[in-house]
């Protein structure tokens, strides 16, 4: 079987999930599942190589999509974000087609310490988590937009309440800072050189992005703050953390060919 085999079939897949999504605005557990299997497993064969684990950044766009599409799925089964399928399962399918056609390298040395691994899988899930609070705050900013023209629209009859919508934001924010919280503790515990391995500008971005969220988390409690102001602290913070991720790494991978 071809290596690339399993990710071109999840691509397929993502796309026929997105397409059953939209037509009956419920998530298709059966082609999502099929999607996210075979897309973990064509990330297994072309993470895994015998110099190490390559976290490329193609490679690292793909995992973050599987991540995000496998919290997606559970998520679903007991909060109420099936709608984000239409963007989720798309872009997974876009990231899945980038990393089969181009090639990006950036090792992880087979002696590398679990410290560093537990950093790593930490600002991952960080990542992915407080992708979908992105994801959900431009929801819930078009659902408020339209309100706003007072006319109907099927996009608001597809959507939860603006209530339920802004208290699944919160918890998708608490449950992400958290995570976040914990990559930035293992990574200043377990990542000795800081110049050496271009992490600077990582670190500095993503303290950044963490002051953000925590404010915003802390207006929320402190002085009810919602709607816009919810939405643009949200965006803002991800943006932050997304040239943080991968802002840095397109630089260092694909401009000055640096691993």
């Amino acid at each position: 079987m071809s290596p690339a085999l399993p990710s071109v079939a999840a691509l397929v897949l993502y796309l026929i999930a997105a397409s059953r999504q939209a037509r009956v605005m419920a998530l298709p557990y059966g082609w999502a599942g099929a999607a996210v299997v075979l897309h973990g497993l064509g990330l297994w064969r072309g993470i895994h190589t015998d110099a190490g684990i390559n976290l490329g950044i193609f490679n690292s766009a793909s995992l973050v999509m599987f991540i995000i599409a496998v919290i997606l799925i559970a998520m679903s089964i007991y909060r109420p974000v099936g709608g984000l399928a239409l963007i989720v399962f798309p872009a997974a399918a876009l990231t899945i087609l980038l990393d089969v056609i181009f090639t990006s390298q950036r090792l992880l040395p087979p002696d590398t310490p679990p410290g560093v691994s537990v950093h790593i899988v930490l600002s991952l899930l960080a990542y992915s988590v407080l992708a979908i609070a992105a994801l959900e705050a431009v929801l819930l900013a078009v659902a408020d937009h339209l309100l706003r023209q007072h006319r109907p629209h099927q996009v608001l009859l597809a959507l939860p309440p603006l209530a339920t919508m802004e208290s699944l934001l919160f918890q998708l924010l608490a449950g992400g800072l958290f995570l976040l919280s914990l990559g930035l503790i293992s990574g200043f515990m377990f990542v000795e050189n800081l110049m050496a391995q271009h992490l600077v500008h990582k670190t500095v971005l993503s303290l950044l992005a963490w002051c953000v969220f925590a404010l915003l988390l802390w207006g929320r409690y402190q002085r009810g703050w919602r709607g816009r102001i919810a939405v643009n602290y949200t965006l803002g913070g991800f943006a932050l953390l997304a040239l943080a991720f991968f802002g840095s790494e397109f630089v260092l991978q694909l401009i000055l060919h640096r691993v």
